[in-house]
């Protein structure tokens, strides 16, 4: 089962395990691109997407297309310190 990590470019706190850890961290440069980059990851076979929730906030797939998927998984990581 293949697994990525979507956050913003510019978020240095979110998914700093995962990276060191080598896995498959994936930044958009705009945050109106994670859709875009969800059906990419999905074209290539990504069964589990974990997103950080400053940009599941721009998604517009994670409900329409997603939510009644068994194939896909998609995580929203919490917000730090709330």
């Amino acid at each position: 089962m293949k697994i990525s990590w979507i956050k913003y470019e510019k978020d240095n706190k979110d998914f700093r395990i995962a990276e060191r850890l080598g896995m498959d961290v994936y930044k958009i440069e705009r945050p109106e691109e994670v859709d875009s980059k969800m059906q990419e990851l999905v074209n290539d076979n990504y069964k589990t997407i974990v997103l950080s929730n400053e940009v599941a906030g721009f998604s517009e797939d994670i409900i329409k297309k997603y939510q009644n998927n068994k194939d896909i998984n998609i995580i929203i990581s919490p917000r730090k310190g709330v």
